[in-house]
């Protein structure tokens, strides 16, 4: 039987967030994938630290970014993670080099979990057509309207995309990431 805690021994995840972060988007997934013993790697837009929020208004600690996004590229990984957060997921969208990086890692095959607001970076890197997703209730008209099948569920796999709503579905979320990963990609 396989030890649950070295499910990803060897396994690189790059989790990319930036100020505005849902705490428990980027720490959930994180202490999950560490569990399970993959490497995790915190992307962001600038050095140093990056503020989280709860609920999106409340303060709730900074998070040491580990890497910028635009130094890497999505052959360094095997998975990836971008939490929500409405200002987060904001600024990502908007960063060139993030989107390009979530372009090419969707396109790699690789297992990509997007959680909450996290999916307006699909919309924009122009991944969503033709895939079927969830997310946060107020983006499901965006994720339709960049040609997606939006489904309103805890977790939706369509390849190697998986998505979730909100912070609720975070145990479903994590284990979906999980097992994506030890499994290689779905796509």
């Amino acid at each position: 039987m396989t030890d649950p805690h070295t499910v990803l021994a060897e396994k690189s995840v790059a989790i990319l967030a930036t100020d505005g972060v849902e705490r428990v988007e980027l720490t959930e997934p994180r202490d999950a994938l560490n569990k399970a013993g993959a490497t995790v790697t915190l992307l962001s837009l600038q050095d140093g630290d990056i503020s989280a929020r709860d609920h999106d208004l409340e303060p709730s600690g900074s998070h040491q970014v580990d890497r910028l996004v635009k130094d890497v590229r999505a052959e360094e990984f095997d998975g990836l993670v971008i939490p929500g957060g409405t200002v987060n997921a904001d600024k990502l969208r908007a960063d060139d080099d993030a989107v390009a990086f979530v372009r090419a890692f969707v396109e790699s095959g690789k297992p990509v979990g997007v959680i909450c607001h996290g999916p307006w970076t699909l919309v924009e890197a122009g991944v969503a057509k033709g895939r079927t997703l969830t997310s946060y209730p107020s983006l499901r008209t965006d994720l339709r309207n960049a040609g997606a099948t939006v489904l309103d569920e805890e977790v939706v796999i369509d390849g190697n995309l998986i998505t979730s709503r909100s912070p609720d579905d975070l145990p479903a979320f994590c284990a979906a990431v999980v097992d994506a990963i030890a499994h290689g990609s779905q796509a």
